[in-house]
């Protein structure tokens, strides 16, 4: 049965795209896979979308019937379907499941926060936004210095071997400079986001939605763009407390 990717250009979209040419680079032979782009201005919310992801979110993956939605649990999902070193089979995935999971939990949420205060939320004041972003701010740099740390026990972030815990981690430290993170304090850091950038599995996947000459810097139209899609998303106004 085909995979059947629903996502879009973002760091969570990025991550599945990713996986999926990693896979490929490292031998396996996939089933047929279908992207389905998913707009953020308003495509999750169709009854379709719904139908496999209820939480109305990107990404999402039906392989076989069965929808999976979440981005690490995506990940996670298809480590196991498809063994390769990114995701151990053995006593080793407990190496790699907590830093999963760290991503998700942490860089994922601290991240995604810095970045909307930065670049997107435009109903609160300047005064307003202070707090949060000097809040996000600290802890993002904490977060790094985490990366850091276990940096220096290997070049990767969960062993020696690139794992998904790099790329659902790496998906969002990439825009360091768009969410004005600095981890250039952590050279380490720094050495590793480039390292994981050199790889062709990962160039092809976060091609996925871009030109391919605004892969690594966007476009000042697409920078407006963004600010506008994101500003629209991360208002209050447009926030629900329901389906």
């Amino acid at each position: 049965m085909s995979l059947e990717v629903h996502t879009g250009a973002t760091p969570n979209g990025w991550k599945v795209t990713v996986m999926i040419e990693e896979l490929i680079e490292a031998g396996v032979d996939l089933p047929e896979v279908n992207y389905h782009t998913v707009s953020l201005r308003g495509d999750q919310f169709t009854d379709a979308y719904m139908a496999i992801n209820p939480n109305q979110k990107l990404p999402t993956l039906v392989h076989d019937g069965r929808p999976i939605i979440e981005s690490c649990a995506i990940l996670h999902y298809l480590g196991e379907m498809f063994p390769t070193s990114l995701f151990p089979t053995d006593e080793r995935r407990w190496d790699v499941i907590p830093w999963l999971y760290w991503q998700a939990a942490n860089i994922g949420p601290v991240f995604g926060n810095k970045l909307s205060y930065t670049r997107y939320i435009n109903d609160a004041t300047d005064e307003q936004k202070a707090h949060p972003l000097e809040r996000f701010g600290k802890e993002a740099l904490r977060l790094v210095a985490v990366m850091d740390h276990q940096l220096a026990k290997h070049p990767y972030l969960a062993s020696d071997e690139f794992t998904v815990a790099d790329i659902a981690t790496w998906c969002w430290v990439r825009s360091y400079k768009w969410s004005k993170v600095d981890i250039t304090t952590k050279p380490r850091v720094l050495d590793w986001v480039h390292r994981v950038r050199a790889r062709p599995g990962v160039e092809r996947g976060i091609a996925f939605g871009v030109p391919k000459d605004e892969i690594d810097k966007f476009s000042k139209e697409r920078r407006e763009q963004y600010k506008r899609g994101g500003g629209s998303i991360a208002s209050n106004t447009a926030l629900k407390s329901d389906l």
